[in-house]
């Protein structure tokens, strides 16, 4: 027979299954396409009585299966829709299952959810050593159950507790972790790894040590598994404070379905796919999913000239942020100097790529080798020793605009002409700061958020004179050390920083009308925020948000007026988490130990009882009207950017879909209407509903209409 997409031989009654024959992506993905016609190859190997086994392989150096094509999952309108998709899904993988000869799946690079679950329907699986060979069920993160047979042959190949932690967390497992969980039977080098398919077509699951013999054994125990469940639901609730549906729905289903026979189990999770993919919540989960993928694709001014190749780096400045970018730089192959004014700076910036190191090492995510390899690469220094042999500069100096141009009129004398020169300011004007260069085209703005080894985004910040190849080479490099970039013109507090601060704001107006702290901060985690506005300013440095806040004040007027509790605060030195003492204190690890209560006697004696509700309005509001005056400035070009940059700036709840996704399923129309009365009964200028977002509502429209 023809194929599309799968290349199908027989050859000495083995049979071979390629993925990706005629594919000019480099992932390849099971759309209705590929099931389709993988359905009709099974239904011809079925009526061959010769065959002795079947290989399934791919013809992409990256990739054996990423999955689901979840533009199709995205299409499904209707809970039918999914499950009828889920169980026909569940019927080709049903056949694989049911061949007669043995099976193999050969994996190479990125073996994924129904990439997986279709391995997993083979009788055994074997996997190459190379470092991109990847092995999960990441559903749950798209708000989703494993639909095409995961929950239940997982448990039954590597048994229910080691299956719940794969299954609940989307976690991606290296080939060696997957053989010793038993998932894989055979790690070989990717060039042999059809051929060694060959040796496994005997089924050896079975062959288990006396560990796993007894783990199994206690699993099987009716009490055991009530007590597993009964775990795992606790241990999802703590991560995931209730707000996430589909790890609950994953521990219903296959709690309800572990004594279950194949057509019965199946048949509950392609129900529970069909409910799930169609919820709101999974809705919200795939938008994220599509403005990543589509924040990987460059979309800035057009360069017309050859980009900057990046890859020498240099921190200017050590310290807890110049100590992250050095990491960030070392551990992407950089070799990075790293520069400051003192030897004691320094020692701060190496203790932090260090401390960076070590916690990948402690989550066995590094060898300790790689770990002195890494660290040993970065190169202390006072002076501009080995600035000329540089690409990229990131400067992350004290946030003075005149040292900071008077560093760049120096540094520009150190560095080629063709060096990239940035700055991580947080609030400064990169416009300004251009000025000090006599080249401002090969310069922009980098601002990383704290910690640089934990938050992923990145904005980009421009000005009149950058060049679009800087630009360019600044996103591609970002993408490349792993980050997500957002491009933003310039202005006070930029994007994130400029949306984030009434959220802080807000919170010290509430103090001072009464409101109890805990309450206010309780209501944002409820909200689904991961720290409150209170223990937030505490971690960004109350000092520090005093000063962005008067920043942002000057550039944007009284709407975004501060509250004085920060700069009361300063006075007394309650800095928060870096001097032990803010709104809360804390010991010498930064663990919170209780409320400061130096503070508390500092605000109303009389407390004010106010509605959950009401405070979540009171915050989320002005941060809704803020983000529509961002829009309307052309600070960022679209709904998206905005929502990425809240979710992986400050980790705005993803489940939402972003503040902008949450506006308009909320209704824009009522949002204006709460903002107009909070803006007679609470304060003008701090609600008065923007022009963009009344003539949203006037034309019937959306954020994401436009």
């Amino acid at each position: 027979m023809e194929t599309k997409k799968i290349s199908f031989e027989i050859n000495e009654n083995i049979a071979y299954l390629g993925f990706g024959y005629n594919c000019d992506k480099s992932m390849t993905t099971l759309d209705e396409a590929t099931l389709t016609e993988l359905d009709q190859i099974l239904d011809e190997l079925h009526k061959n009585k010769s065959l002795k086994g079947c290989i399934f392989f791919s013809h992409k150096k990256r990739c054996f299966l990423a999955g689901a094509d979840i533009n199709l999952i995205a299409s499904m309108k209707t809970e039918a829709d999914g499950a009828n998709g889920a169980e026909a899904g569940q019927n080709v993988f049903n056949k694989i299952e049911d061949l007669k000869c043995p099976t193999i799946a050969a994996v190479n690079g990125v073996c994924l959810g129904g990439g997986l679950e279709l391995s997993l329907s083979c009788t055994n699986i074997v996997a190459s050593d190379d470092k991109g060979t990847m092995l999960g069920l990441p559903e749950v993160k798209l708000g989703l159950i494993p639909g095409f047979g995961g929950t239940y042959r997982l448990p039954r190949k590597i048994g229910l507790p080691k299956s719940l932690d794969v299954i609940l967390t989307g976690k991606m497992l290296k080939a060696k972790k997957a053989k010793r969980l038993g998932l894989v039977a055979g790690v070989y080098p990717k060039e042999r790894i059809v051929k060694m398919a060959e040796f496994h077509f005997k089924d050896d699951s079975k062959k288990t040590g006396l560990k796993e013999s007894l783990e199994n054994i206690a699993s099987d125990n009716f009490f055991a598994k009530k007590i597993i469940f009964q775990k795992a639901r606790e241990n999802v609730l703590k991560k995931t404070k209730g707000f996430y549906q589909a790890p609950l729905k994953i521990l219903d289903v296959m709690e309800a379905g572990i004594m279950k026979g194949r057509s019965s189990y199946l048949s509950a999770e392609a129900q529970a796919f069909g409910e799930l993919c169609v919820g709101e919540q999974s809705k919200n989960l795939q938008h994220i999913f599509f403005m990543t993928e589509q924040a990987k694709k460059y979309s800035g001014p057009a360069s017309s000239g050859d980009l900057p190749t990046l890859k020498k780096g240099a921190a200017l400045g050590a310290g807890t942020m110049g100590g992250g970018i050095a990491w960030l730089m070392a551990n992407s192959g950089m070799a990075p100097i790293m520069k400051d004014l003192t030897p004691e700076a320094l020692e701060l910036g190496f203790k932090q790529s260090s401390s960076n190191f070590m916690g990948a090492v402690k989550r066995k995510r590094m060898t300790y080798d790689d770990f002195v390899r890494k660290q040993r690469s970065i190169q202390g220094q006072i002076g501009y020793d080995g600035f000329p042999r540089v690409d990229l500069v990131i400067e992350a100096i004290v946030e003075n605009m005149n040292i900071k141009k008077s560093v760049f009129s120096e540094l520009e004398g150190e560095v080629r002409d063709d060096c990239v020169i940035t700055s991580n300011t947080s609030s400064l004007s990169v416009q300004e700061m251009s000025t000090a260069l006599k080249k401002p085209e090969r310069f922009a703005g980098l601002h990383f958020f704290n910690p640089v080894n934990m938050m992923p985004l990145v904005e980009i910040i421009t000005h009149d004179k950058v060049a679009p190849e800087t630009l360019e080479a600044l996103y591609d490099w970002c993408i490349k050390v792993k980050k997500t970039p957002v491009i933003v013109k310039d202005g006070p507090g930029f994007l994130v920083n400029r949306i984030l601060m009434p959220f802080m704001n807000e919170a010290g107006f509430l103090l001072a009308e009464g409101v109890a702290m805990k309450d206010i901060d309780d209501a944002c985690l409820n909200f689904g925020m991961p720290m409150g506005p209170c223990r937030l300013l505490d971690e960004v440095g109350i000092d520090v948000g005093e000063k962005v806040a008067k920043i942002i004040h000057d550039g944007l007027g009284d709407r975004v007026k501060s509250s004085p509790i920060s700069a009361k605060l300063t006075e007394k030195n309650f800095l928060g988490k870096k001097n032990q003492k803010g709104f809360y204190l804390y010991d010498k690890r930064g663990k919170v130990e209780g409320v400061n209560e130096e503070v508390q006697a500092m605000l109303p004696k009389t407390k004010k009882k106010m509605d959950e509700t009401e405070i979540q309005m009171r915050i989320f509001l002005p941060m809704i009207n803020e983000a529509a005056t961002v829009l309307a400035d052309g600070i960022v070009d679209s709904a998206a950017d905005v929502d990425l940059g809240l979710i992986f700036g400050i980790g705005f709840p993803p489940f939402r879909g972003g503040l902008l996704k949450y506006a308009d399923s909320e209704g824009l129309d009522r949002l204006v209407e709460a903002m107009e009365k909070r803006a007679e009964s609470v304060d003008k200028d701090r609600y008065t509903p923007c022009a963009y977002l009344k003539d949203l509502v006037a034309n019937k429209k959306k954020f994401y209409d436009i």
